[in-house]
This record gives structure tokens, sequence and C-alpha cells, in this order.
């Protein structure tokens, strides 16, 4: 991608500041998917994610699940639990789709080295395409993604699922209308306490059930985890970022593994703000959390809800005296207080119950819906190579590069 064409695509991934999905759907001149047809899906990566992805289009009235695909036929079995026991399967996605004419979508679930070839040839076929995150391995296959959907005119939406939460919506919604300040720092956490490994019944297998944990498969925590982090960041700044320094090391778990335990990342963004991200899975202390910090006070985002904290007003504040005088209620918290307490007392952001509260979910029928209306799905292409190639320079970074200018990896204007 060009220079010219990275700084659009900053804008148009990152720059949205509409609260609702609808509100800032863009129309598109699109093959429309009429509201009363059945829409019929297929899954490439039947794994623990894919099929978790797959109940949840299941539950949105006329989908169906029509093919299957994975190189691990064990998987065949599960996945027709959930699609019906007549699903037909494959174990090369080629074939699948081949014979499986009638295909509107397909769901690529597959591990993170095979997301490029595997959504070009969906978006080539003419297929709208649910993409997992991170996006893509290599920035050239973020840009092949990228291109591929352009040409084909199809749907394309990955599986930041954040940008669906409902809690996080709010929080961007009142960071675009200045409630605390111009937001200077974002600081990413997702700490766990446990080793990714998952059992083998073969030895032969191991690099094929635990492909995470293997750099010819995989991109490791900062794409498993922290690409949504990533994108939270990118969506905050309103662009994305021009360089990054990281570090990473095998510090837990010395299995053989080749993804790092223990990564962290600092991304500097050309506005002047900076996000930076720490994953390890040897403590759970701080668990999953995005810290952001603003001149007039700070929110806390988890996996769950969120809280708003403001500091004392200063002679340059954007946030009103009056607020800061009286304590300013929000649907997250209310707080007086200018030492920025840990949460503190308040009332939590109100999260619908069930299906409305889960990002997952919001994130599959807003693809399904995005099909039926024939709008530009809200975490589209560019969003997904803004994070994705930021994963993927990140970990050259972490990897022993130390200090990677994004402009180093995007094509000189011609």
């Amino acid at each position: 991608m060009k220079r010219r064409d990275f700084v659009r695509a900053s804008a148009i991934a990152a720059g949205s500041t509409a609260f609702g999905v609808e509100a800032m759907a863009e129309t598109l001149s699109r093959t429309r998917v009429s509201p009363s047809d059945q829409i019929n899906v297929g899954v490439i990566g039947a794994g623990s994610r894919g099929k978790y992805i797959t109940q949840l289009f299941l539950r949105i009235p006329e989908v169906r699940v029509t093919a299957l695909c994975d190189v691990y036929e064990p998987r065949f079995a599960e996945g027709r639990e959930i699609t019906g026991e007549d699903t037909p399967a494959f174990t090369d996605y080629r074939q699948m789709l081949d014979s499986a004419g009638d295909l509107d979508a397909v769901i690529v679930a597959s591990p993170l080295s095979f997301h490029g070839e595997h959504m070009v040839a969906c978006l080539e076929r003419g297929l709208h395409v649910y993409g997992e995150k991170a996006m893509a391995y290599t920035v050239q296959d973020c840009n092949a993604i990228v291109q591929a959907a352009e040409a084909s005119g199809r749907h394309f939406q990955t599986g930041l699922q954040y940008r669906y939460a409902p809690w996080y919506r709010q929080a961007i919604d009142r960071i675009r209308n200045g409630e605390i300040g111009k937001v200077t720092h974002v600081y990413g956490y997702w700490h766990r306490n446990y080793n990714w490994r998952r059992s083998v019944p073969d030895p032969s297998l191991e690099r094929l059930i635990n492909w995470r944990l293997y750099r010819e498969f995989s991109g490791g925590l900062l794409a498993e985890l922290g690409s949504h982090q990533i994108d939270v960041a990118n969506w905050i700044f309103g662009e994305t970022p021009e360089r990054v320094m990281g570090r990473g090391a095998v510090t837990f778990y010395d299995d053989g593994r080749e993804t790092f335990d223990d990564v962290q990342a600092v991304f500097t963004y050309p506005g002047g703000g900076t996000h930076v991200f720490s994953s390890i899975i040897g403590n759970h202390k701080v668990g999953y959390q995005v810290n952001i910090y603003g001149t007039g006070g700070s929110i806390e985002l988890t996996l769950e809800d969120g809280a708003f904290y403001y500091e004392p007003a200063r002679a340059n504040s954007a946030v009103p005296e009056e607020l800061i005088e009286r304590g300013v209620h929000t649907s997250a918290t209310l707080s007086t207080r200018g030492d920025m307490p840990y949460r503190g007392a308040g009332l939590p952001i109100e999260i619908p119950d069930g299906e409305q509260g889960n990002p997952n979910f919001l994130a599959v029928a807003s693809f399904i819906e995005s099909l039926r209306s024939d709008t530009r799905p809200f975490a589209d292409e560019k969003v997904g190579w803004a994070s994705a190639v930021a994963v993927a320079l990140g970990n050259e970074a972490i990897r022993g590069k130390g200090l990677v200018e994004f402009s180093d990896y995007l094509e000189e204007e011609s």
C-alpha cells in the first residue's frame, strides 16, 4: 500500500465518530441479499473459535451453515453437532468453494498465517467474508485482502468485536464529545495465568493443534489478544500508528514454544498519542483493561464494563469547571475526587442483558444486517487492515528490530 493510501486508510479505519453502527453505515453499490432470503454460510477453520462464531451465526433467523472445512477431520463431528449431521465437510477449502455453490458468505477462522490465502480466495469467488482477527499475518497479505475486497464489491468484516460493545461505544462517543479532554495515552493490558497449550492426542499433531505457539502460523499474543486493544487505540486516536518499539520473551513456559508468553509494545501516533500494550500469560493480576488518559479525566474499560474518572479542573482544562465542582453523573460512575481512585463509588454503565450485551453476537448480527441492508460493516477491511498492520510491525519490533517505522513498510509513491 502506498503512503498516500496509508493515510487515507488511517482516516477511514480509525476516524469514524458515530455512536451507532447504523448511523455510520455507508451505503454501498454491492450485490444485495434480500431481507427475505436465506443466507448460506461456509466455515473455514472449525476449531474452538470457528465453532463459537458458527453458533452465533446460527442464532440469527434465516442463516444456515451449509459447509465446513478444516484440515483436522475430528472437528467435523463437533461442527456437525452445531450445524446438522448432513452438513458437507471438506479438508481442502478449494473443494468447499468448488462444491458449495449456494454459499453467500464464509467465516474464516483458520490459523493466522492462512488468513490471506483463504480470505482472498473467498472474495475472488464473489463471497462475503467474516474474517477472524488479526486480519492477516503480513503487511502484504493485509494489502491483498483490502484489494480483493474492493475489487470484488463484497462485504468484509473483521472479528474485532469490541467495536460493537455498548460500553466501548459509549466511551468513544463521550471522548468525541470532549468529556475527558484530549486523549494522550492508552494503556492496554491482557494478562492471564494460562499456558495457552492444548492437549494433543498424538505428538505428530502438536503444531496443528497448538498452532498459536509457533511462528510459522501465529503472531502470538500481539495478534491473538493485542489486535483488539490496538484497534481500540486506533479508534480513540482517529488514526493509525507511525512507529512501534517492543520487546518479548519466553518467560514462563520453557516448553519449546516459539511465540513469546511475555510481550510489551509502545505505539506512537502522528497526532502525539501513545498506546502501551502488555500481555503476559503467567500472572493474571491485572487481567484485561484498557485505560484511557485524557487532559480532563480517564476511562477504564474491561471485558464487561467501564468507569469514568475526572481530574481537578485546570486553567486549560477541557472539562467545564461547574462539572468538576458538583461531580459528573455518567452512565459509568460518579466521582468528585481528583486523585484518580481505582473504581470508586458510582453507577456502572448500563449494559443490555443477554445477547444484546455480547459484543461477539452484536458483531455477527451486524455483519448479517450489512448483507441484508447493503451497508458497509463498521469493522470493515480498512479497520482490519489498520489493526493487523500494527500487529505485524509490532511483532517485527518485538522479535528483535526494536524500533520500527511504519513508513518503511509502505510503498513509495510512484
